[in-house]
């Protein structure tokens, strides 16, 4: 069978040339005998390849000196704790509420001490970057630069001062060029642009460690974890590889900085098509939309299910938007060619001539 075009928005597509080396890889890695999956993650072996990643990501993501690259688990749903654990101190955080996964995040710290919400465009169905302002006393300020559900992306990162700013990047990581430094933290499930779902990647400012809360679990403390180089537990030892593959095909692109521009061009074609149709509509704010996520609509309920089923049915493959707002949603992260994108916008033309 034939590969399709995966539009899903996380498990999401991986590049070709990637799953061919893992492909080569998987019985046998190198010369050492052994897959990847059954080595130990202390053995010499296994310690190459976690070393090689990690100075590719710091590479590739452009990472300081002064910062902590981890590997952990539990997803950025893990994160939403750990990061309120590890960063609040008793005292309070500001969080601006742009989408459902930073309503999440603010929900989950609620727990660990007083959350301000900063400002929010949940009224409004997160169809835009909410306007916000900043407590000077807080600990921390959390942002999700890219919303997955609703569509929506930080164009203009908050100017934080002395206040760190905490950033969940798992659905636009390593998409385009970020200046680190301006981050106390940054965060990022690795399953939409680097690596199968199970790998969450922290960048943390090291000044920003050894503050967790007593009842911090170890496997959370960003310190402890620091400390142990990311192996105080055994790590996904077979999706930090394929990060690892990863990272390599990016520089073999050109870096971050190429990419982007592949990404700007891919969200072009595909918006220009959805604002001069006479069929589909755009839903989130022009000014905040996503590069990553593309969500539209017809109007119709019954037309958009049309719509996904017949788009499947020739390989344009999860296209249908989240349950939570319906319509339609195209997932473009780095790994979906321009031609996945071309394709989309070929059938989108088709659909609207036999259904205008």
């Amino acid at each position: 069978m034939e590969r399709v075009y995966n539009f899903a928005p996380g498990p999401s597509m991986l590049p070709l040339p990637v799953l061919e080396e893992v492909q080569r890889d998987l019985l046998c890695y190198g010369n050492t005998g052994m897959s990847v999956m059954e080595m130990s993650h202390r053995s010499k072996m296994y310690l190459d390849i976690f070393e090689t990643t990690v100075a590719d990501f710091r590479d590739v993501m452009g990472i300081p000196e002064g910062y902590k690259v981890l590997f952990l688990q539990g997803g950025a749903t893990a994160m939403f704790a750990a990061v309120a654990m590890n960063l609040m101190r008793g005292g309070k955080a500001d969080y601006v509420d742009s989408g459902n996964f930073a309503h999440n995040a603010l929900v989950e710290a609620k727990k660990y001490g007083e959350v301000v919400v900063a400002g929010s465009s949940r009224d409004d169905n997160y169809t835009y970057i909410p306007e916000y302002t900043l407590s000077p006393d807080a600990s921390y300020v959390h942002i999700t630069t890219n919303n997955t559900i609703y569509g929506t992306r930080w164009s203009k990162i908050p100017e934080t001062g002395n206040v760190p700013l905490v950033a969940d990047m798992s659905s636009n990581i390593l998409s385009e060029v970020y200046d680190v430094s301006k981050f106390g933290l940054i965060y990022a499930g690795a399953q939409k642009n680097v690596a199968p779902a199970g790998v969450v990647i922290v960048i943390v400012r090291e000044d920003l460690l050894g503050n967790a809360m007593p009842i911090t679990p170890k496997v959370m403390n960003f310190k402890e974890m620091a400390d142990k180089d990311s192996k105080l537990n055994t790590p996904n030892c077979f999706g930090i590889y394929v990060a690892g593959r990863v990272f390599k095909w990016i520089k073999a692109q050109g870096g971050v900085a190429a990419l982007e521009k592949v990404n700007i061009e891919k969200a072009r074609l595909l918006y220009d098509f959805i604002d001069n149709s006479k069929l589909f509509k755009g839903t989130a704010m022009e000014k905040d939309r996503s590069r990553m996520n593309v969500t539209f609509i017809t109007g119709d309920p019954d037309m958009d299910a049309k719509f996904c089923k017949e788009a499947g049915a020739k390989g344009l493959v999860n296209v249908k938007g989240h349950r939570i707002v319906g319509g339609m949603r195209a997932s473009i992260y780095n790994a979906m060619p321009i031609e996945g994108v071309k394709a989309l916008i070929d059938f989108m033309k088709a659909f609207e001539l036999a259904n205008a």
